[in-house]
This record gives structure tokens, sequence and C-alpha cells, in this order.
């Protein structure tokens, strides 16, 4: 048994820089890793879908190109070079992050499978020829080992061969048809990258809309992108069955009072996550987990064991990487430097990578009406926006919530080009306590997407 200050279970975007951060003040540290360096983020989510889509983005501009008076006779998709660059991308993040954690000093890297043996303590199965087990002691514990793909109970569903998000990255031969069961950020992004890489894309969501924690008139603006995209959208998809005969994959599905039969060539599911704590044996160590399994987790991020925390996916609530490198911050302040950091009321900034993309932050229309407050809402639609109809990207609208009794912004939604950096700006201004009316006389520069803030919040004053 080896005893240390800190054991951090998961290298994902919190655990990596709480080890770094706690090894360098002192303490010593390990971190174990069953799979990959980086966690979701670097290895099966933004690093390599963003790689991904923006070779999409290319395809989808030179497909296009008359618009800009550019003529390209033809061009054809190459899906193994495109995952070949995706996985250099991969690869140069997960080497750096790595790198980072080996050279720290007083920090190390075990590679294996934890799971805890009392409140202290902590067994590894080591990932080596013998198999051979590690145990470690510490007075503080940090959880950090995220989510996986969680697969529905469709009839015949695993009898089937499916994809994740994960394996559907390592495809090499592009799908004629890819039939999509979800309509969230995994869903939508994936969908609308393969529609533009040339696949046929059928989306299937449970929902009565996409997108279904937006407010209705933001997830109806999506699926008509997704529409106008070529892609086949059914709401309130009710999957009676799948099954597979050969390469083709066939779906048995109600929607709209009718049954249908939906036929593909590659399946995605995509209908959210489920935490990675049944392998931890969270029950040894008294941790208390939700009827999901989440671990159930303080404003401090400290569990129902003093000393276990947990941090990013694992814990419930918004399942973002900066939110997992945030909570970081919180734990690191308050144990470290003594201070008093929480979670509660921090913002909750995110984006969908669609293009346009939809950036998000604060109250949605419907979250503010049912919290009580007497609103106003500023919309402003792309087509106005002087700088998208100069780069010719007019898809999309401007959404703000502003409580009416103090003029504060509550929320926004930006469904637009650059839609997640001008989001980031009305981010900082609730942040910064400014008004809609002084963001509607802010000076911005011309011509910037973000300066059409100027004219959102003027629609409030007419």
């Amino acid at each position: 048994m080896r005893k240390i200050d800190a054991i951090i279970i998961g290298s994902g975007q919190g655990g990596m820089p709480l080890a770094k951060k706690l090894a360098k003040a002192g303490w010593q540290t390990a971190i174990i890793e069953k799979r990959l360096i980086g966690g979701t983020c670097i290895n099966d989510g933004c690093t390599p879908t963003k790689s991904m889509i923006s070779c999409a983005a290319a395809a989808y501009t030179i497909a296009n190109s008359k618009e800009w008076g550019i003529t390209v006779d033809s061009y054809r998709i190459n899906l193994e070079k495109i995952t070949d660059r995706k996985d250099k991308v991969v690869s140069k993040f997960r080497d750096g992050a790595t790198k980072g954690l080996e050279e720290t000093e007083g920090l190390s890297i075990i590679y294996g499978e934890a799971a805890f043996s009392g409140p202290e303590t902590v067994t590894v199965r080591l990932h080596n020829n013998d198999e051979t087990e590690e145990i470690l002691t510490a007075k503080h514990i940090f959880i950090n080992a995220g989510t996986s793909p969680k697969i529905p109970p469709i009839p015949g569903l695993d009898k089937v061969s499916y994809l994740t998000n994960t394996t559907l990255l390592d495809i090499k031969k592009l799908p004629s048809h890819l039939v999509i069961i979800g309509g969230s950020y995994i869903a939508l992004e994936f969908g609308q990258m393969f529609r533009r890489l040339g696949s046929q894309v059928t989306l299937l969501e449970a929902s009565a809309q996409l997108l279904k924690r937006e407010d209705e008139d933001v997830a109806a603006a999506v699926r008509k992108v997704m529409e106008t995209a070529g892609i086949t959208v059914h709401t309130n998809a009710n999957i009676h069955k799948v099954e597979q005969t050969g390469d083709t994959v066939r779906l048995s599905v109600a929607s709209g009072g009718q049954t249908m039969a939906i036929t593909g060539s590659h399946l995605l599911v995509a209908t959210g996550r489920t935490p990675q704590t049944k392998a931890l044996q969270p029950e040894k160590a008294g941790i208390a987990l939700d009827e999901k399994g989440y671990i159930i987790v303080n404003d401090r991020l400290e569990t129902s064991v003093t000393g276990i925390y947990a941090i990013g996916d694992i814990k419930g609530g918004p399942a973002f990487t900066h939110i997992s490198y945030n909570d970081h911050f919180i734990v690191y302040k308050n144990l470290v430097e003594k201070g008093n950091a929480s979670i509660k009321d921090r913002p909750v900034p995110y984006c969908m990578f669609t293009d346009p993309q939809l950036g998000r932050v604060g109250m949605t229309e419907k979250a503010a009406r049912e919290a009580g407050f007497k609103v106003k809402v500023a919309c402003l639609n792309y087509e106005n926006v002087a700088r998208a109809i100069e780069t010719g990207h007019t898809e999309g609208f401007m959404k703000a919530v502003v409580d009416a009794d103090t003029d504060k912004i509550l929320g926004a939604a930006i469904l637009g080009a650059e839609g997640g950096e001008v989001m980031s700006v009305v981010q900082m201004a609730i942040s910064g306590g400014f008004t809609a009316t002084q963001m509607h006389e802010m000076v911005f520069a011309h011509p910037l997407y973000a300066e059409s803030l100027n004219n959102l919040f003027t629609t409030l004053k007419k």
C-alpha cells in the first residue's frame, strides 16, 4: 500500500490541471487513467469532432462556392484522409497533455482501472502483462471518471452493428444513409457533418422537438437548419424495433400518427450519456449516488464522504468540458488556497458546433418565466446583421431574455455564424451586470458580428 496526499481518478479536463497544480503545491499526487490521457474531450469529443466538422465545412464551402462567384468544377470526399487528419490533431493534443503530466515533479501517472476499497483507499488493476494491483491511500480523492454513451433499451438494438460517437469517428467508408437516434448536440453535429460529406441522414428524436431543453423557437430554427441541409427529421419518434440484414439496418418507427420503416447503411446511437460509476464501486467508500448513478456533490464539489470530491461529467449537471475545467479551480482554491469557492450561480455557457453555431448562456425564456421574472425578449434575424450579409452567412437569429423590471440580461441564444463568440460577449455583459440599454448603446467595432448586439437590444425600444 502506497500512502500519498491526493488520488485523482481520470485524466479529463478537470483531473489533469488539478493533478499538476496539487503536485506543484507540494502534494504527492497520483493520477489514474484506464484508457487514454485527456479524457473524452481530447479523444472522443471536442477535439476529434471539431476537427472533422471543419473538413465538412470546407466541403460545404466548395459545393456552394458559386454563391461567392467562384466556380469549382468537381471535388471528392476522402473520408480516410479526413480521419487521418483528425487522428493527427488528437495525437498532438494527447501527447502534449501526457508530456505535461509526465514532466510534473511529485506527480505519477498510473495506467489501470480504479475501484474504491474504502473511504480513503483505491485499488488499481494495472494495465500490464501480469494484471497486478496497486493499492493507494490518500486523505483527498478526486473523481474525474466521466461518462460513456447511453444505449436505450430498444428491442433488437443489442443485435445490430450500431455506432456511438466514439466508434463513428473511425469509420473509413462514408455511410450512404446514416440513421441517427437522438436529437441533441452529438446527433446534430454528426448529422450535419455527414450530410455535408455526402451521406443521406435521418434524425429520430423521441421528444416533441430537437434540443428539448431549449426554447421552442430556438429548437424550431435549428430544425429548419437541418431540414434545409437535406436532413430528414422525425420528432415524437417511437422506435418499436431494430433489425439488421447484411449491411442494412431497418428500424420500425412510429411518428406523426403513422408507422414507417426506415432503412440505413449505418446507425448512430446518440441518446445521451451515462456515468461511469459502477466500476468504481463507490458503495465501498460510502459515496452517495443519485437515481441515475451520478455522484451527488455539494456546492464545493465534495461528495457525501469527507475528502472525496467529484468533478466533471460524473457528478451530473452540465456536461461540458469547460465546466469540468472550472471544477478544478473550485476544489483547488478551497483546499490549497483556503478559499470559499462554489459552483452556485456560476454561468453555464455552451455552444453547439453546427453551422450555424448555437451559442447559449443564462436562462431560456421559458425558464425565466417559470422563475417568475417579468421578461422582455429581444430578437434579431441574421438576415439583418451587416457582417452576415457581407459574408453570405445569414442563416439563424439572435435572442436575448431581459428582466423587464431591472433591464438586466438574463440569458441569450445566438444561432448564427460565430454564434459562440457572440454569446461570449453577452456572457461577459451578464457577468458584469450590464443592462440591455447599455448593450444597445455600447460601441462595438464595425463590422463585427458582435456589433449586431446594438441592433438586437434596439428591438426592445420599438
